[in-house]
């Protein structure tokens, strides 16, 4: 038993022994002309950049980035792995990265829209640089690549750049329904390049919160003032409730580009016990269906207890407001 627990321990560092030689190899190099001593020095340029102020500073982590560039793209492609179908280096992609990082990144925020949409063509660019170069050593001279090699480049190139577009144009779509949220609400099912992965909204935030901003300033303005009042306010619906769906828009909707393409309207209908006042949020922007689309919220107006003798003068008006607005595809009915 003895025996057997020391066989154990003598096995557990061997082990021990040679995880450490493993890690002694990889960290220490070889030779002093290798890809971990541009490693070193480029982490020594960025603790020395940390000390140092002004343009020292700038230059000391500009020589840094130059290093790790350097001894990346030497280590990946010693013995490179490639990427599926294609006879790009996975180590031209890593070195791809760290150039566009270093080349369009900023302290503020290294990893920029700019960097993810040009780093697919930067790491084209890198794996056909090689095959502008013959020979190893001092011995290096530029030549023409062969036939062969120059499809090669330009297959990997145009497809490189056209992922590049095709990310730009995410971000483009990005920045899109950032800046007008509304038409998130649209229908995108015929659209060869937009894809919806979330589940469509059922209704443009924006314009559903102007009318539920609108809707207790106007009940404020109706509610028990004489019929004969609020007979007249109707009359200047138009002006009253625009003037209202302005001030709601600038006051909520600054920070979007899309509040000067939101239109407030009323529509006021005569019904048997008074009227009916339908306040439409209209949409004024670009749409799939080419019609448009807007929001509408109904509200009742009636002489209060006057229901049997609507011509009395002196009743005041009581109002009372759908909850929840509703969606419509299509232009807005016309005014009356």
């Amino acid at each position: 038993m003895n025996s057997s627990l020391f066989k154990e321990v003598i096995q557990l560092f061997k082990f021990v022994q040679d995880l450490f030689l493993g890690i002694q190899k990889l960290v220490m190099p070889p030779k002093a002309f290798s890809w971990q001593t541009f490693i070193y020095l480029s982490l020594f340029a960025w603790v020395n950049s940390y000390f140092a102020t002004g343009l020292i500073k700038d230059i000391i982590a500009l020589t840094g980035w130059g290093f790790l560039i350097a001894g990346t793209a030497w280590y990946t492609t010693d013995g490179p792995a490639r990427v599926p179908g294609t006879f790009m280096p996975v180590g031209a992609l890593i070195t791809g990265f760290l150039v566009s990082i270093f080349a369009f990144g900023h302290q503020e925020n290294v990893v920029t829209p700019r960097t993810i949409v040009l780093w697919p063509t930067i790491a084209a660019i890198i794996t056909a640089i090689p095959e502008f170069f013959s020979g190893t050593g001092t011995s290096t001279k530029a030549t023409l690549p062969k036939l062969e090699a120059r499809q090669k480049i330009i297959i990997l190139l145009a497809w490189s750049m056209l992922i590049s577009c095709w990310i730009q144009f995410y971000f483009v779509i990005d920045k899109w329904l950032k800046e007008y949220p509304s038409l998130s609400a649209d229908n995108f099912q015929r659209s060869a390049f937009v894809i919806k992965l979330e589940p469509k909204s059922k209704r443009p935030e924006n314009g559903n919160m102007i009318l539920n901003k609108i809707q207790p300033l106007i009940e404020e303005q109706i509610s028990r003032r004489t019929w004969s009042e609020v007979e007249r306010w109707l009359l200047e619906a138009n002006q009253q409730v625009g003037n209202l769906g302005k001030r709601m828009i600038n006051q909520n909707l600054s920070e979007y580009e899309e509040k000067g393409l939101w239109k407030i309207e009323p529509r006021v209908v005569n019904i048997k016990s008074g009227y009916r006042l339908d306040i439409l949020s209209i949409w004024q922007g670009p749409t799939a269906n080419g019609r448009g689309f807007y929001l509408q919220k109904s509200c009742q107006i009636q002489p209060v207890s006057t229901v049997k003798s609507p011509e009395n003068k002196n009743a005041v008006a009581s109002i009372k407001c759908e909850r929840n607005s509703r969606f419509f595809l299509g232009s807005p009915p016309p005014q009356q």
